[in-house]
């Protein structure tokens, strides 16, 4: 009676933007806000965050929720940040929201800020020919705990 394409399954969850692969799979990746994540972060996918980095960021494009933390470099290509980042960013698109903390120099194409948003650090325009990419950081120390 209804008709439905065959890859799809009752009841299997798809992804918030509506976007999709080819072969079915989310390009849309959340890290929700119970979650803590100590090392770098690479994704072709696009990445929603509202939990806390200790690292570096690169993705495709990047969402950053209100009570979320980066701390480590940003890298994407569009950027929309409403916490706090302790680093530096790179976008070629970048949105800063009222609610956003930033500490560190900030790097762009096209650059929105909205009244409130607090920015300790130097706004530089990006030459367009350079790619997007976290600048690096200082290599990790361990320190092991007794």
């Amino acid at each position: 009676m209804f008709s439905k394409r065959s890859d799809e399954l009752p009841g299997s969850p798809q992804p918030a933007n509506g976007r999709s692969t080819m072969s079915g799979k989310s390009t849309f990746s959340v890290l929700g806000s119970d979650l803590r994540i100590k090392g770098d972060i690479s994704a072709s996918a696009d990445l929603h965050i509202d939990g806390t980095v200790d690292g570096d960021i690169a993705c495709s494009n990047l969402v950053q929720g209100e009570g979320s933390t980066v701390n480590g470099a940003i890298g994407a290509e569009s950027a929309r940040l409403a916490g706090t980042v302790n680093g530096s960013i790179t976008a070629r698109e970048l949105v800063i929201l009222k609610t956003a903390r930033i500490k560190g120099d900030v790097f762009y194409d096209a650059l929105t800020i909205e009244q409130g948003a607090q920015v300790e650090g130097r706004f530089a325009h990006r030459d367009a020919a350079a790619p997007v990419k976290p600048v690096a950081a200082a290599k990790p120390e361990l320190t092991v705990a007794n």
